[in-house]
C-alpha cells in the first residue's frame, strides 16, 4: 500500500520576497488582514502553518488611513510604562497625529499568532508614514489591495 508523504516547508527552502503597499485611503482593518496574510505566507501555494513562509512588506502613506465610523474618536490605544499608574492612553485621532505607524502596527500584530512565531513575522512589516522608505534596494513589487 503506498502512503504519500506530508510536505513541510523548511525556513531555509522558503523564498523571501518584498511587497510594497501603499495605505493612502485604505481602511486600517481591511489593508491589515492583507498585510497578515502576506506575512504569515498565506499567499505562498507552499503555506506551512508552523513555519515563517511569509514574505516581507513594506507600507508607505501610513499616516492617511481611513477609520470607518467614529472610530478616530472612540478607538483608544493603551501603553503601560511600567510604574504604578503608568497607564497611558490616546485615541486614534491623537495616535494617527504623533505615531501613524503604530496605528497599523498594532492592527497587524492582533491579526498575527500569539507566540513567537507571531513575533518573528511581524519584524518583516516595515512602515513608514510618508512616501519615502529606505528599502529601494530590495526592489519591492506593488501588491494591490
Amino acid at each position: 500500500m503506498y502512503t504519500q508523504k506530508s510536505f513541510v516547508l523548511k525556513p531555509a527552502d522558503a523564498d523571501k520576497k518584498w511587497y510594497l503597499v501603499n495605505a493612502e485611503g485604505q481602511t486600517v482593518g481591511r489593508v491589515a488582514t492583507k498585510i497578515a496574510d502576506v506575512l504569515r505566507g498565506k499567499l505562498n501555494p507552499k503555506y506551512t502553518p508552523h513555519t515563517d513562509s511569509g514574505d516581507f512588506v513594506v507600507v508607505v502613506n501610513a499616516d492617511k488611513v481611513v477609520f470607518t465610523g467614529n472610530k478616530l474618536d472612540d478607538k483608544v490605544y493603551y501603553r503601560h510604562s511600567g510604574y504604578v499608574g503608568g497607564l497611558k492612553q490616546r485615541t486614534a485621532r491623537e495616535q494617527l497625529g504623533r505615531q501613524p505607524e503604530k496605528v497599523l502596527m498594532a492592527a497587524v500584530k492582533g491579526m498575527l499568532p500569539k507566540n513567537s512565531l507571531g513575533r518573528k513575522q511581524l519584524t518583516k512589516l516595515k512602515v513608514y508614514a510618508g512616501t519615502e522608505h529606505k528599502h529601494e534596494a530590495q526592489n519591492p513589487q506593488e501588491l494591490k489591495l
